[in-house]
């Protein structure tokens, strides 16, 4: 069972802001520097360090392929990493990295690029479930009262009503599927015109398999504004830290 991960990487990490990129060179997420390492990097070693991975695509911004490429060349992996070249949106990135493949992928893991700190075994149940199943997700139950409202003509926001938290997960990555169904699914996708928020949403609107959920953790950050640096670096010096 092959299985091939997707990293899209493209993004313009915008929500940074300008004053994240003065004090560290970029407001880019995936390339903002943790403990001396791009954040991207810290995510690839994570997916090169398991087994199951066979090979890691990487889909970036066409002006960032030469130099991501030799810096992760560098790092002496030892999974096979490539990079493509990436869209303007998260959909397009991970089409393109999905046409990059070939068949003989039988499971393709789709992960964020800036959630360095997923854990190896969540990896691992994900890509069995997804074999298993077809396709699976990591997702968390919030701990939060969710509630659904409506905004008036004037602004002000009302509640509608309280939404069960145990009818609810938010969901992360890694999302894992057959090759097969995620190409038809994004095949869908764009003979319907639909853009979906993530590869699960696209496989459901394909409405051909139910996606099943494995429960991970809330350490599986995504890292999207500057205060998430500060939990990062905890993380990191933990996961680094001697037993």
């Amino acid at each position: 069972m092959k299985t091939a991960a997707i990293l899209p990487a493209a993004g313009l990490g915008t929500r940074m802001g300008r004053a994240s990129a003065e004090k560290t060179g970029t407001s880019r997420k995936q390339f903002m520097l943790l403990e001396g390492s791009p954040i991207l990097v810290h995510t690839v070693r994570k997916f090169a360090s398991c087994e199951l991975i066979s090979e890691i695509v990487v889909a970036l911004r066409r002006e960032d392929m030469e130099w991501v490429g030799e810096l992760l060349r560098g790092k002496g992996l030892a999974t096979p990493v490539r990079v493509v070249q990436g869209g303007d949106s998260r959909q397009q990135s991970v089409d393109n990295a999905l046409a990059a493949l070939d068949d003989s992928f039988d499971l393709v893991a789709v992960h964020d690029a800036v959630r360095p700190f997923v854990e190896l075994d969540t990896i691992r149940k994900t890509i069995s479930e997804a074999a298993r199943t077809g396709a699976a997700i990591v997702g968390i139950v919030p701990v939060d009262t969710v509630k659904q409202v409506t905004s008036g003509s004037t602004g002000q926001v009302k509640i509608r009503s309280t939404i069960p938290r145990d009818k609810l997960v938010l969901a992360q990555t890694p999302q894992v599927f057959r090759l097969d169904l995620l190409r038809q699914a994004f095949q869908r996708a764009r003979e319907d015109g639909f853009h979906g928020t993530d590869e699960a949403s696209l496989v459901e609107h394909l409405e051909q398999i139910e996606v099943s959920v494995v429960l991970g953790s809330d350490r599986n950050i995504k890292i999207t504004k500057p205060s998430d640096m500060e939990l990062a670096r905890l993380f990191l010096a933990q996961e680094t830290a001697p037993v």
